[in-house]
């Protein structure tokens, strides 16, 4: 960000804007989704991170993030301004189940979805790819490797997932904004491509 710019030039979107386009950053519990969009977003993100309590220790299966501490409780929200004209506005979907009736909402008037794996807990995905197919949006997925997770190549991810064959996978770290940016552009070209 530029010092010199206002705290209002910085915060509020320029009226030379003539389109935003809504995209969802999805996946289960604990895969990144929160990291993802605070590394790429250009204002401050909004989250509804709360802490996690004793009421949710029978719940939420911390087995791939014991050192998780908050939680998304309804969404994750970043903006990427991408030129004079054109705005992407990032909305992060909670991972857990119960959360899940906030998706019909987050889903109206999305272009797509990237969805975050966790090489290492691929089970968890299955859920949520369900629901990004049932709401009928396109998407990528975003292999996260911020922890440092056993390598599985494209094709077992593919395989694994039964992807079909025009479904972008990419690899990313959610906590780098260059990785982070080049997992979003696969979903944009993929979009592009797909609407042609």
């Amino acid at each position: 960000m530029d010092s010199n710019r206002s705290t209002a030039e910085t915060i509020y979107v320029s009226d030379a804007v003539t389109t935003t386009a809504k995209i969802l950053v999805v996946g289960h519990f604990a895969v990144g989704k929160t990291t993802y969009i605070g590394s790429l977003s250009e204002i401050a993100p909004l989250r509804t991170e709360e802490k996690m309590t004793e009421a949710s220790a029978h719940v939420d299966d911390l087995k791939g993030a014991p050192d998780k501490v908050t939680t998304t409780v309804a969404l994750d929200f970043g903006r990427l301004t991408l030129s004079d004209e054109l705005v992407l506005y990032l909305f992060g979907t909670p991972g857990q189940q119960r959360f899940m009736q906030l998706w019909e909402d987050m889903a109206r008037g999305a272009l797509g979805a990237l969805l975050l794996v966790d090489p290492s807990r691929l089970a968890e995905t299955f859920p949520v790819i369900d629901l990004v197919e049932k709401y009928g949006l396109e998407y990528a997925i975003a292999v996260n490797t911020f922890d440092a997770t056993a390598e599985f190549d494209e094709d077992e991810i593919r395989e694994a997932l039964d992807l079909l064959p025009d479904t972008p996978v990419v690899y990313c770290d959610a906590r780098d904004q260059t990785s982070s940016a080049r997992a979003l552009i696969a979903l944009v070209q993929h979009l592009l491509t797909r609407a042609a």
